[in-house]
């Protein structure tokens, strides 16, 4: 059986009701518990050759990301939930970022050339929760270009794609020649690389003057929902470029990042280790128990990396050049 997680800080992803083989390594409190160590939480970048051997049309092509030119940046916040904090500082080097999450199309392009198939479509089925009946479920053979399911809508171009794995996105990206975002440097980015700034990647307010700046769950998850303009994800860049050049840092689908997810330098938090656990960042446009705080630039949570879901996606990151 297909070894779900859908783990988030908050809970709101778990899965427990329809995954049988559910192996949540939240923390339990147990001093047997492995703490992890500073070495280890700036963060264990992970690796694997998952991607296609033949050339990509697209590899190297860096048209469409923003350079950000690294430096010291403050990282997390004490704001008291789990794995936030404690804030530390760390530098970062220079490195480029997606402007937008990679879309619908451009994850055709990557299946069209290569012949690829995800998890999703190797395990039959992927997460979608179904507000009808007010639960998670693994629908059969939703994927990226049905993400709920073959009766669903089909995924449209411009939006993010969706239901892939960690390991889809990390083939995509060596395809394109690119990787996946350390949390680091998604944080770096959604700061614009400045040491104190707003909660959120655009100011301090949610929605400035009423105005919606991201695609988000409005009130309860029960609520009726389409007051920002949509009730699941939206065409990406709708909401405009932030001041660091990029789209849908905050809302739309989570983003995939590349290292397994650990706690911070100096947390008295205890966490069991597992290297198939990977972060996530952004939050979506799916309802979370953290609320706003979800699309903050210092949140976290994290997913096991062959766990596919109809709002999480990823963008791509690539070194600069030497």
């Amino acid at each position: 059986m297909r070894n779900l997680r859908f783990l988030t800080i908050n809970g709101i992803l778990s899965f427990v009701t329809v995954c049988t083989c559910f192996t949540a390594c939240l923390n339990t409190g147990n001093p047997e518990a492995q703490k992890i160590s500073a070495a280890n939480s700036n963060f264990v970048d992970s690796t694997l050759n998952v991607g296609p051997a033949i050339p990509s049309s697209k590899k190297g092509d860096f048209h469409d990301m923003i350079l950000f030119e690294g430096g010291e940046i403050t990282i997390g916040a004490n704001t008291g939930v789990m794995y936030q904090g404690p804030v530390f500082k760390t530098l970062v080097p220079p490195f480029y970022l997606d402007v937008h999450p990679v879309t619908v199309s451009e994850f055709r392009q990557f299946v069209e050339e290569t012949r690829y198939r995800t998890d999703a479509e190797k395990f039959g089925n992927a997460g979608v929760f179904n507000l009808s009946m007010m639960r998670w479920e693994l629908v059969e053979n939703a994927t990226w270009h049905h993400p709920f399911g073959p009766g669903g809508q089909q995924a449209i171009d411009d939006h993010p794609v969706t239901q892939v794995s960690w390991l889809d996105a990390m083939a995509y990206c060596q395809w394109a020649g690119k990787r996946l975002p350390t949390e680091t440097e998604w944080e770096y980015a959604a700061r614009n690389g400045k040491p104190e700034g707003g909660k959120y990647c655009w100011g301090n307010e949610i929605s400035p003057a009423g105005k919606y700046m991201a695609n988000y769950w409005q009130g309860e998850i029960g609520s009726d929902q389409g007051a920002d303009g949509f009730t699941y994800t939206s065409p990406v860049g709708y909401y405009g470029i932030m001041q660091n050049g990029l789209t849908d840092m905050a809302g739309n689908v989570w983003e995939w990042c590349e290292n397994t997810f650990a706690p911070y330098p100096d947390s008295q938090e205890y966490y069991r280790y597992d290297p198939n656990v990977k972060a996530i960042r952004g939050g979506s446009f799916f309802y979370d128990e953290a609320g706003e705080e979800s699309l903050t630039v210092y949140f976290r949570a994290y997913n096991s990396l062959e766990t596919s879901l109809f709002n999480m996606g990823f963008r791509c990151a690539a070194d600069k050049a030497r």
